[in-house]
């Protein structure tokens, strides 16, 4: 990881150059953040879980022709992606009203949303990314309506899939946040989903105890990060018990 070029640090993740043109390693950190980055902690093994949640997600997601910027993961901390040109946007769809949404308008926390709701926030965390309208994306410059099409696009196909998978294992997809880029390919540019999905990203909550899976945990001071996401990825068969686990405790499936 020395070796290679440092192309971004952001508040989670590494961008490195990859080993190809087009291509970046993409390094999942231990870091755990709120109130965009004012409180740091280092929670070990963070970044290996979502690292492999997120690989196990933009997987499936691959496989029903839905576009990421994801090609595979290399380590247990790091993934091989497609450089894109990140559109500066948060996409966030809620399906039940949780954090600032609950803030901005007197709703009642869990309360089911009458259909899907995307918002888009202004990347800038001296702003602290903004909500903005469509048109202030289109008025901007940061995307074209047919980009803005495409990205809704994008958001409704996701929350379809991860709102299934997740309830499957009896978990409830509250919210989420996803990014999207421009992928050139030759003459042609396509939007890709970019960035990652993980309990850093998404509002997770056990179907049956409400109990919180996700970072709302380090934001609320609840304490258990860990073990909520090594929860998450069990469930998700991504963990796998060893036969001695009250010793050795889960193990990550290669």
């Amino acid at each position: 990881m020395n070796r290679r070029r440092k192309i971004y640090e952001g508040k989670a993740k590494i961008l490195f150059e990859g080993p190809e043109p087009g291509t970046l390693v993409q390094y999942f950190k231990d870091d755990t953040t709120a109130g965009d980055g004012a409180r740091l902690e280092i929670i070990d093994g963070k970044g290996v879980l979502n690292n492999r949640i997120s690989e196990f997600i933009f997987t499936k997601l691959n496989g029903l022709g839905i576009p990421t910027h994801f090609i595979r993961r290399l380590n247990m901390r790091e993934q091989l992606i497609k450089e894109v040109e990140i559109i500066p946007l948060e996409i966030i769809v809620r399906n039940f009203a949780a954090g600032s949404l609950v803030k901005r308008l007197g709703l009642e926390p869990g309360t089911q949303l009458p259909r899907s709701i995307i918002e888009f926030c202004y990347k800038d965390d001296a702003l602290h990314d903004p909500m903005v309208s469509e048109e202030h994306i289109t008025a901007f410059g940061w995307a074209t309506p047919a980009e803005l099409d495409d990205i809704m696009s994008l958001a409704i196909r996701v929350n379809d899939f991860l709102t299934g998978l997740f309830m499957g294992v009896g978990i409830q997809l509250v919210d989420f946040k996803i990014e999207c880029g421009r992928l050139y390919e030759g003459d042609l540019m396509r939007i890709v989903l970019a960035d990652e999905i993980s309990p850093d990203s998404c509002r997770l909550w056990d179907v049956k105890t409400r109990a919180k899976m996700d970072k709302d945990r380090f934001r609320e001071n609840l304490g258990g990060l860990i073990e909520s996401y090594r929860e998450v990825a069990q469930r998700l068969g991504i963990l796998v018990e060893t036969e001695n686990a009250l010793t050795t405790g889960p193990r990550l499936v290669q």
